[in-house]
């Protein structure tokens, strides 16, 4: 029955958003979906704790913490993580759906890829590693079915993190060794020999990736995963070109560099490997990079089963006497040799050398048994168990550890939970076996990781944003607000500011700029010149130096007109104002000896209003007097007195 059919997720809605739609693929912690995101509407795909998995708070609690790890990695060669979550018993984790096949796929249906080609899968799997690693998140299960080449061609790295979460997770079965999880062609010596890894680890897994991209095949192969892991440790990769004529030299060295048993002789990190790969990129010529050669006859190709190998039972693999040729011989024993035609004398002779060998094979074989169960139950071969020292100060985890037995190795890791300075855990983990007089590393918190704010005032949005996660932070509130210098669409500020530590996952508020305030111009014109002004100014704009008009209407001192009348300026621009120096100045006519209606009418049509005194009944009708006085200058309007005998 098609497992898509019979899978009981299939179908359902998990946590409400993700629709179920198909099933594929399986690993050793999870089993991949093909969902639908109704809320966005996109496909996604979705991994889900694997079943036998789901009642294992430890299983779930590194499900969810190695979820959040790979989820930090925001890089355009990662498989992206969109979200972490559990829907009842269920735990998820949400990924997007790259569209496109498998680099396992890929070679076995082209064959083997040209160096060229090789090269830039390994170096955009380098560059997606070196931000990985950066962070502080190891892959541990470099293969190529873990490197998906897209529909368009760009390549990105799958499950990061999830490899040593599921080692992590893993029980004993009951076997007297450790055990490890992940594919055995690709399992770094190390790994296999002291159950340790580190970014080192990984490279081998490149260097693995490169030699079957190159030749078709791994670099090793046995009939069984002890075996395979055995000739890990021991045994010596061929050179690429041994398997492939024609392939450069430079080529060899850099894949054989990468497959070195002692992890200090590979390159330093996923940085010093990409430069190494880069510079002989730049190095070959375009007919070295773009030479295909046909598929070596008796190739294999990667199994991509995960497996899970007994550490003990890869230490005795293999061939004790030496006389294995090292290449999938399986390591066969010295009985399987004794078949050769046995030589005897007179009657009997052929049944007494047999029963001769018979009796010194018995006893070779018993004479191996019992070395391997003292080197496995007394020898440097036995395994004890892991103490546990977790929340203890690192001194007292090394004392409690060095009496147990153990090297000690000590480093330092972020943690969220465990304050600085104090014990995380070990690795490999308390409970674990762990080889007697092996080496236990202690893991001590450096507490919360805190990343600086950058620097991104002054920066456009997208940029900032991408500044802010780049740096290992979230982003959090964006909010507008008018600024006078910073331009529109950039940002103003942060919180918290510039500079100052941020816990990796508290998020980054920005203020982005509007531009400049338009403020609105107020209307000024019949107030004072005084009241104006504070108007003016109170709304942020400067009122222009005032220009005097006369006005026979308007008082001196008030406002006449304004520019701009209305609309919308910006703070600082001006405010241009005219106000009334009065009416106009009109000289007094001589108006003495006049009959007062001739004065009066003279006056009147000058604009001014005239007032009449009359002194002893003013009979004559005669002016006297004026005031003010004739020939000076009154405002137009203004009264005129005249004095009338």
């Amino acid at each position: 029955m098609d497992a898509t059919l019979s899978d009981p997720l299939v179908g359902r809605r998990i946590d409400g958003r993700y629709r179920v739609l198909a099933r594929i693929g399986r690993g050793g912690m999870g089993v991949v979906y093909r969902a639908e995101d109704e809320r966005l509407e996109r496909e996604v795909a979705v991994k889900v704790l694997r079943a036998d998995l789901a009642h294992d708070l430890e299983a779930r609690q590194r499900f969810v913490r190695e979820a959040k790890s790979a989820a930090r990695l925001a890089h355009p060669g990662v498989v992206s993580v969109l979200d972490q979550g559990t829907d009842g018993e269920t735990a998820y984790l949400v990924m997007e759906l790259v569209g496109g096949r498998t680099l396992r796929d890929v070679v076995h249906e082209r064959g083997l890829l040209t160096p060229g080609e090789a090269l830039d899968v390994a170096e955009a799997v380098l560059d997606a590693l070196a931000e990985a690693h950066r962070k502080g998140v190891l892959h541990r299960d470099v293969k190529p079915a873990n490197v998906l080449v897209a529909d368009d061609g760009r390549v990105k790295v799958a499950d990061f993190g999830l490899a040593r979460s599921a080692a992590a997770t893993q029980g004993s079965t009951g076997g007297t060794g450790a055990e490890l999880l992940g594919t055995a062609e690709y399992l770094a010596p190390e790994r296999v020999a002291r159950g340790v890894a580190d970014a080192r680890s990984d490279l081998y897994g490149v260097g693995v990736l490169l030699f079957e991209m190159l030749t078709g095949q791994p670099p090793f192969s046995g009939d069984s995963p002890v075996r395979l892991a055995y000739r890990h440790v021991y045994d010596e990769p061929p050179a690429p070109s041994s398997l492939v004529p024609g392939l450069p030299a430079e080529l060899d060295a850099v894949v054989l560099k990468a497959l070195a048993k002692d992890p200090d002789d590979r390159p330093r990190d996923a940085v010093d490997m990409l430069g190494d790969l880069r510079e002989l990129h730049d190095r070959l010529t375009p007919a070295q990079l773009s030479a295909r050669a046909a598929t070596p006859a008796g190739s294999g190709a990667e199994s991509g089963a995960t497996v899970r190998l007994d550490l003990a039972a890869v230490q005795a693999a293999g061939a004790p006497d030496g006389t294995g040729d090292g290449v999938g011989d399986g390591g066969a024993a010295p009985a399987s040799r004794a078949r050769e035609e046995d030589v005897g004398y007179g009657p009997g002779g052929r049944r007494r050398r047999r029963s001769v060998v018979a009796m010194v094979v018995t006893l070779v074989v018993l004479a191996v048994a019992a070395g391997v169960a003292w080197f496995f139950l007394a020898g440097p071969g036995a395994f004890t168990t892991t103490p546990q020292v977790a929340g203890s100060t690192p001194g007292e985890a090394r004392t409690t550890l060095a009496t147990a037995g153990f090297a000690v190795e000590e480093r330092e890791e972020f943690s969220d939970t465990v304050p600085a300075g104090t014990v995380i855990g070990t690795d490999p983990a308390a409970g674990r076996d762990v080889r007697k007089e092996g080496t236990v590393t202690v893991l001590v918190s450096r507490g919360i990781e805190q990343f600086p704010v950058p620097a991104v005032v002054g920066t456009a949005r997208d940029d900032a944003e991408r500044a802010v996660t780049d740096a290992g932070l979230t982003v959090g509130r964006v909010t507008e607000a008018f600024d006078e210098q910073v331009p529109d669409g950039s940002v103003v500020g942060t919180t918290p500011a510039v500079g100052v530590l941020a816990n990796h996952d508290s998020p980054v508020d920005l203020v982005v700029s509007r531009g400049r305030e338009p403020i609105p111009v107020p209307e000024v014109v019949g107030r004072t010149l005084d009241e104006a002004r504070t108007a003016i100014t109170d709304a942020g704009l400067v009122p222009g130096e005032p220009e005097a008009e006369t006005s026979e209407t308007a008082p001196a001192g008030q406002v006449l007109d304004q520019a701009p009348q209305s609309g919308t300026l910006f703070r600082g621009d001006t405010v241009r104002l005219t106000v009334s120096s009065g009416p106009p100045l009109v000289v007094i006519p001589r108006v003495q000896g006049q009959q007062v209606a001739a004065a009066r009418s003279v006056l009147e049509g000058l604009g001014f209003r005239v007032s009449v005194q009359n002194v002893l009944g003013g009979i004559f009708g005669t002016v006297r007097d004026c005031s003010p006085a004739a020939g000076t200058s009154a405002p137009k309007g203004s009264t005129v007195t005249l004095t009338v005998v």
